[in-house]
């Protein structure tokens, strides 16, 4: 079972993330260009961007910062109500927040910071897409045409984020939001180095690794999904032809199973093209524990693992 007696399904899915980046400019084209997202608006010294198979308006914020990182998170809640019971238990276990009026595509919010010191903020309240003549997919149940640009990422699917004491920061999201622990690496005679979370019957819908470092609050990577397999791949040869370094992958992940590529934005942050990953139906779904990758091997395939993967997070420490 999970950090709860009795699974909770209160939150729904990762609604957006917002991104810092001191190059707003460069970063902005690389998501629209290289990435391959659409641009719904810019206003306050943001750019909101969607991928073509998001069903909200926007689930991406990149902000002009004098640094990189991870402005917010935002996760939807299944109901209104569900949105004031984790209000409630939040404040319940001491957490200090405030009300948001809300920001393009979504109403209002409950902002605050989690333990490991990362801005959150939960939310019921959202705005469809309606695609304009020359985007709309002639297949009714897809929000927008899948013909695009670039890697052409098709919707938003996890995140990853990181902190000093991953059990403690772990059942803060189990207990109070209702995410449920699926996965965590436990290597020998060290503490625990990561934890993958869901919400509902994905591998993760968060991540939570190691901090490397002396400080709080960084971002690991931010992730949008792929169609298969075939669409990383893609991606990698897209990312080469247009001069963006790829940091790790094309590969698979032991744990979530998924297919991987990882790249740095302009601005610094790390971004993620991801495939596949198992699902979870069983409600007693046991966590799984590991203590090495599967039989000594780096990744599921062998590849190893870079330094910088363990290293590199935003805020860059200066």
């Amino acid at each position: 079972m999970s950090e709860t007696a009795e699974p909770m399904y209160e939150l729904a899915h990762l609604g957006h993330a917002e991104l810092l980046t001191p190059v707003y400019e460069q970063s902005l084209e690389f998501f629209v260009e290289v990435y391959g997202m659409d641009l719904v608006q810019e206003s306050g010294g943001s750019a909101y961007l969607r991928a073509w198979g998001d069903h909200d308006l926007t689930t991406l914020k990149l902000t002009a910062s004098d640094r990189a990182g991870l402005g917010h998170v935002g996760w939807r809640t299944i109901s209104p109500q569900a949105l004031d019971r984790r209000v409630a238990a939040l404040e319940a276990r001491g957490v200090t927040g405030e009300w948001i009026d809300g920001d393009v595509g979504h109403g209002k919010a409950y902002s605050f910071r989690t333990p490991s010191g990362q801005r959150n903020e939960i939310y019921y309240e959202t705005e469809k897409y309606q695609a304009a003549q020359g985007k709309k997919s002639y297949l009714p149940n897809q929000p927008q045409s899948s013909v695009t640009r670039g890697a052409a990422v098709s919707r938003i699917d996890h995140i990853n984020v990181l902190a000093h004491d991953i059990p403690a920061a772990r059942e803060f999201m189990c207990q109070t939001l209702g995410f449920k622990l699926r996965e965590h690496l436990i290597p020998p005679d060290q503490s625990e180095a990561g934890a993958w979370l869901s919400l509902m019957n994905k591998a993760h819908d968060l991540a939570i690794t190691r901090e490397p470092a002396d400080t709080t609050g960084r971002l690991h990577h931010l992730a949008y999904a792929v169609e298969n397999r075939e669409d990383v791949l893609r991606a990698a040869e897209v990312f080469c032809e247009l001069g963006t370094f790829i940091e790790f992958g094309p590969a698979k992940h032991s744990r979530t199973q998924g297919f991987f590529l990882y790249v740095y934005e302009p601005g610094g942050n790390r971004i993620e093209v991801f495939a596949g990953g198992f699902h979870i139906f069983a409600p007693d779904w046991e966590p799984v524990t590991w203590t090495t990758e599967g039989q000594g091997r780096s990744t599921a395939w062998g590849l190893d693992v870079p330094a910088s993967f363990h290293t590199h997070a935003t805020p860059v420490l200066r």
